[in-house]
C-alpha cells in the first residue's frame, strides 16, 4: 500500500479526496492535516511515501511546505494541487522540490495515477498548466523584489516595510520601483495584483 499524507485546509474537499483515493486498492491515506506548518511533522510521524499538498493553506503555503518537506525528508514524493492555474505557481512548485503539479478538479483516478507515477520516479505536470507556464516565461522578479512586494500588499508604508525586512526606506523604494517596472504596472497596488495573478508571489 502507498502511504499518503493529504494536506488541504478545506475539510469537505480533504475528506472527499481521502475517500476517493481510499477506493483505489493500492493507496492508503494515513494522515490528514489542514495547515501547511503541520506537514513535516505529520509526514515524519506517519512515515508517508507521498505528500499531496494544496497550494493555498494557512501556516505555510503548499509551495513553502514542499520546500521544508524536501529538506526534512528528501525521499518523500511531493504532489502539489492547485485550484488556480497560475503559471508562476508551477515554476515555484518545481523549484521547491515538487514531483508533480496538478489541478485539484482533476478526476481522482488521474490523481491516483500521478501518485503511482511519482513513486516510479516520473515528473507529472498538468499539460494545460505546463503550456501556460512556458508561454508566460520566467518570473522576472528577484526574491528580494518579491519579498518587498509581498510586504507592500497590505498597504504598508515604505518605512514599515523596511523595518520588517531590515532594509532602508530608500532600498524599499528602489525594489518597489523595479517590481512596478517589471510587472508593467502603474503603481505598487497594481504590481501586487499582477504578481499574484501570475503566481509570482
Amino acid at each position: 500500500m502507498i502511504r499518503v499524507l493529504l494536506a488541504e485546509d478545506q475539510a469537505m474537499v480533504r475528506e472527499a479526496l481521502a475517500a476517493l483515493l481510499s477506493l483505489e486498492g493500492d493507496i492508503d491515506v494515513v494522515a490528514q492535516v489542514a495547515r501547511g506548518d503541520e506537514v513535516v511533522a505529520a509526514a515524519q510521524t506517519h512515515e508517508v511515501e507521498v505528500a499531496l499538498l494544496d497550494i493555498e493553506m494557512p501556516g505555510l503555503t503548499g509551495i513553502e511546505a514542499a520546500g521544508r518537506l524536501r529538506k526534512a525528508r528528501p525521499g518523500i514524493k511531493i504532489v502539489v494541487l492547485t485550484t488556480f492555474g497560475r503559471p508562476g505557481y508551477l515554476r515555484r512548485a518545481m523549484e521547491s522540490g515538487a514531483d508533480a503539479f496538478l489541478v485539484k478538479d482533476a478526476p481522482a483516478s488521474q490523481l491516483a495515477e500521478a501518485i503511482r507515477r511519482v513513486l516510479r520516479g516520473e515528473r507529472v505536470i498538468d499539460p494545460t498548466l505546463a503550456a501556460a507556464a512556458l508561454a508566460e516565461g520566467a518570473n522576472p522578479l528577484t526574491s528580494r523584489e518579491r519579498d518587498v512586494l509581498a510586504a507592500a500588499a497590505d498597504g504598508s508604508a515604505n518605512a514599515d516595510i523596511g523595518g520588517r525586512l531590515h532594509l532602508s526606506e530608500g532600498t524599499v523604494r528602489n525594489y518597489l520601483s523595479a517590481a512596478i517596472q517589471k510587472t508593467g504596472a502603474r503603481n505598487r497596488t497594481e504590481a501586487v495584483r499582477i504578481a499574484m495573478e501570475k503566481g509570482w508571489l
